[in-house]
């Protein structure tokens, strides 16, 4: 085995090496004191990460073609280092809190692992790369729900997280050995052209459906939705954010990856499967969040919604596809950190509430908090000039270009939920500008890194949008 093909894996080399410089600077940072440069230093490791990813990288193929990487797989990389950059920042004042500083080390290595795993997921080229590299994200994020287990039914949500992980990951398992039974093998390639000439019809649709079952636990797609709400309201409302968008984009992209490459000779199948997924995700997450009143499950509700909007991109394929899956995540990451930005900063100055009523008359007495999650939610739901409008855009035109009949009316249907999604955002911009309370929220003075979190998330939400070079450099990947 020729060990320097792990200097060749750039973005986990670096990863791994920001993993064991966090190990050492929390042993040796013992006294709260000695930890004010702390997160700064996470914050400036995970910034060069960014710029590492950014840098061009010449597609390679490692140890046998388990390890696979190519253009648009660093680019999905880069955008998921830096939606990490933002949660990272954002966490701090959090993390100065009394009961959690001396966990504030675990925090950043957890969320370095995570991401680890994801990038190992992404760049997988076997089956068992592929899920040592699920795992390795599942099980550190399991920890992050539970990191405050005294507060806030955290380690309730954990609970469930888990056991909803090892379902899914048994299901999937179970999935992956009817494609191993069936063709005798484990490579992405190898499987894909077995499956052609395979005669084992039924093995390989019923493997693919367990496979496709289990990824979607970890993409929260309807029916496999059920632990997101619990484990998002009792996640501190920093892993909530950080579970919402990072997890989710490097989820979705493998999905879409394995099923329009590895599955690609089932295409007739799992593309009427993804239709009825689809549907049900956008509209049974769209009518659920009409009903939330705690802002968190609001929040999940939504996340089950935009998964749907995400996975249309599936239906298209193509490196339209690729690069309108991409392209979405990179708004959705910026557009839904803003707005666990703001609950963030709302449940630290108001004891941890996070019900919706708590934003009424918000906007009398934080216009500026009040302003940043509006353009937030309005880039959510799509409305122009914001970038949301765009990416759902070109989420349309990827679907639109499968050009059955089912697939416009999967695009129909996922227009007239807009529509939906625009109503129950407006629900907070409602409490927040026109409805009144006899006590609302008094004003407070955000920290500088909660600040600096918003001004990059607005920067995306209006930016990315208007100048098309952030699209080009996706498609151009693609």
């Amino acid at each position: 085995m020729n060990y320097s093909q792990f200097l060749n894996m750039i973005p986990e080399a670096t990863l791994m090496a920001i993993l064991v410089i966090v190990f050492i600077a929390d042993f040796a940072s013992s006294r709260k004191s000695d930890r004010k440069w702390f997160n700064p230093l996470v914050c400036i490791l995970m910034l060069l990460q960014v710029l590492v990813n950014i840098c061009p990288q010449e597609p390679v193929s490692l140890f046998g073609g388990m390890y696979v990487t190519s253009s648009a797989v660093n680019v999905m990389k880069t955008i998921l280092a830096a939606g990490t950059l933002i949660v990272l920042i954002q966490s701090r004042k959090w993390l100065n809190r009394e009961d959690t500083s001396f966990k504030e080390g675990e925090f950043y290595m957890l969320v370095v692992s995570t991401l680890l795993g994801m990038n190992m997921m992404m760049s997988a080229g076997h089956f068992l790369l592929f899920f040592l590299g699920l795992e390795m994200a599942s099980v550190p994020m399991a920890c992050l729900v539970a990191l405050d287990k005294y507060r806030h039914n955290s380690a309730e949500a954990a609970a469930k997280f888990i056991l909803t992980a090892t379902f899914s990951s048994g299901v999937m398992l179970y999935g992956i050995s009817f494609i191993y039974g069936s063709v005798g093998t484990l490579y992405f390639n190898d499987v894909a052209t077995a499956l052609t000439a395979s005669d084992n019809l039924t093995m390989n649709i019923m493997g693919m459906v367990f496979f496709f079952s289990g990824l979607g636990f970890k993409i929260s797609l309807v029916p496999f939705h059920f632990w997101t709400a619990d484990t998002y309201q009792g996640a501190p409302t920093t892993v909530t954010g950080y579970l919402s968008v990072i997890s989710k984009g490097a989820a979705a992209f493998t999905l879409m990856a394995i099923l329009t490459k590895v599955f690609a000779p089932l295409t007739d199948y799992w593309l009427y499967v993804l239709y009825v997924v689809i549907v049900l995700s956008i509209t049974i997450a769209n009518l659920f969040a009409i009903r939330q009143t705690e802002l968190k499950r609001f929040m999940a509700f939504s996340s089950i919604s935009q998964a749907g909007y995400i996975m249309l991109a599936a239906v298209g394929g193509g490196e339209a596809g690729v690069a309108a899956l991409s392209f979405y995540v990179l708004v959705y990451v910026v557009a839904n950190m803003a707005v666990f930005s703001v609950i963030s900063v709302v449940e630290e100055n108001n004891n941890g509430v996070t019900d919706m009523d708590a934003y009424n008359g918000f906007y009398t007495t934080n216009p500026k908090l009040s302003l940043l999650m509006t353009l937030a939610l309005f880039s959510l739901a799509g409305i122009p000039p914001f970038a949301g409008m765009f990416s759902k855009f070109f989420i349309f035109m990827a679907a639109a270009e499968q050009g059955s009949a089912m697939a416009y009316a999967v695009v129909f249907i996922a227009l007239v939920n807009t529509v939906i999604s625009l109503y129950y955002y407006l629900l907070i911009v409602k409490a927040m500008y026109i409805k009144s309370a006899d006590s609302p929220l008094p004003t407070f003075k955000s920290d500088c890194n909660t600040k600096i979190a918003l001004a990059l998330c607005t920067a995306g939400i209006v930016l990315f949008g208007v100048f098309s070079f952030f699209y080009d450099w996706i498609r151009y990947a693609a």
